[in-house]
């Protein structure tokens, strides 16, 4: 739980929750922003990076908007992911988001706050780097839109102060074939070992994971290889596999050579799904 001396904030709109950042932080008072909660509640209970105020950004209209047009999806950052789910607009974010915890602890458990969080799963953001969608992102000096691909690397790059607003994604990417799979070692809505997420995207296959190395990714250089289509199968995933960004994990949750074989077993996945359709 937060201590009691952490002080609560609830602007209803994007300058208000900037200009309160602005000044807890000159106060000297850690200010933090807040939509779900429910990973500053579990750091809080650890006494880790716990602040001395939070904004609670929910009652922020631009983010909580759902909206599906033609062009786009717009998804609010406070938007809980039991809501992405039931509405499934979009399949491989469902797919993907319903693996996440479980149903209860999703109605809390929003889609900025898995994006933007320090528990290095955050397997919300994989649809979306397969998707080139857009972050719409609250700065001191406006709102801008950027591409996920230039903005996530590693993790959400946001200055002090910034605040992740909704994300968007072109219709055109809501119904194409994809393939997801969440491989745990322990009990159904335990931490996961690896999600792997991937979809075809004018006949080559782009991938994405998350618990492979300590921080979600999708590789073009693996992609090159996986649609390496002259070369063989075993071929074409061994190359995959040099292109890693970084050495696989190796902690309690399951030893590198384990997480090899696994992810090694999702790409063959990928490729007998997916290269036929």
């Amino acid at each position: 739980m937060l201590p009691a001396y952490v002080e609560y904030y609830k602007p209803t709109n994007l300058f208000e929750a900037l200009e309160m950042f602005m000044g807890l932080k000159i106060a000297d008072k850690q200010p933090m922003y807040f939509s779900g909660g429910t990973e500053i509640l579990t750091l809080g209970r650890l006494n880790i990076d716990t602040p001395r105020s939070i904004i609670d950004i929910k009652g922020i209209p631009e983010c909580t908007v759902f909206e599906k047009t033609s062009e786009f999806l717009t998804i609010g950052a406070t938007v809980p992911l039991t809501a992405i789910e039931d509405d499934d607009s979009f399949p491989l974010l469902t797919n993907v988001s319903n693996e996440i915890a479980d149903r209860t602890a999703r109605n809390k458990i929003t889609i900025g706050g898995n994006i933007c969080g320090k528990i290095f799963y955050r397997e919300g953001v994989l649809p979306f780097l397969l998707a080139d969608s857009y972050l719409v992102i609250a700065s001191f000096q406006g709102i801008k839109q950027m591409p996920i691909s230039t903005n996530f690397n590693k993790e959400l790059m946001l200055d002090e102060g910034e605040l992740l607003v909704n994300i968007r994604t072109d219709s055109y990417f809501l119904h194409l074939p994809f393939i997801s799979k969440k491989i745990r070692k322990q009990w159904e809505t335990g931490y996961p070992l690896i999600t792997g997420a991937a979809m075809k995207v004018d006949g080559h296959i782009r991938m994405a994971f998350s618990g492979v190395c300590p921080f979600p990714f999708r590789s073009f250089e693996m992609e090159q290889e996986i649609n390496h289509s002259t070369l063989s199968i075993e071929s074409r995933i061994e190359n995959a596999l040099h292109q890693l960004p970084e050495p696989i994990l190796d902690d309690i949750e399951g030893s590198r050579e384990y997480r090899l074989f696994v992810l090694r077993n999702l790409l063959m996945d990928f490729l007998l799904e997916l290269e036929v359709v």
